[in-house]
């Protein structure tokens, strides 16, 4: 069973994959979708602890939320509650530990194809 964070408000623990768990094709079926992909790239070239409501995407609250939640069940972020906000943060280490490079190389060519690099 994968770990968990204490539960929040609502009483809902969130499972987050052991590095052991985290999967290539869980990975890259994660940064595959262009809003998940600029979230990475948000949380990249943002604060360590960022939340939910920080990124401006074109997609409804819900819509945010399963993006979200694709990316900490594959591994790729880590979230925890802070009150009650979601705060999320890359698991970079986590990544480069599991696929050494990956995200980096991911990273560096969303930001060359991004509108106005």
């Amino acid at each position: 069973m994968p770990p968990t964070e204490p539960a929040a408000a609502s009483g809902r623990p969130l499972a987050h994959p052991s590095v052991a768990e985290i999967g290539l094709e869980g990975v890259l079926r994660a940064l595959a979708d262009p809003v998940r992909l600029r979230i990475v790239r948000g949380l990249a070239d943002g604060h360590p602890d960022m939340a939910c409501v920080a990124f401006d995407l074109p997609v409804s609250k819900s819509t945010t939320t399963h993006h979200f939640k694709v990316l900490r069940e594959a591994g790729v972020i880590h979230q925890r509650y802070e009150g009650t906000s979601r705060l999320s943060r890359l698991r970079e280490a986590d990544l480069e530990e599991r696929f050494p490079g990956l995200l980096a190389a991911v990273l560096e060519a969303a930001r060359r194809t991004a509108p106005g690099a």
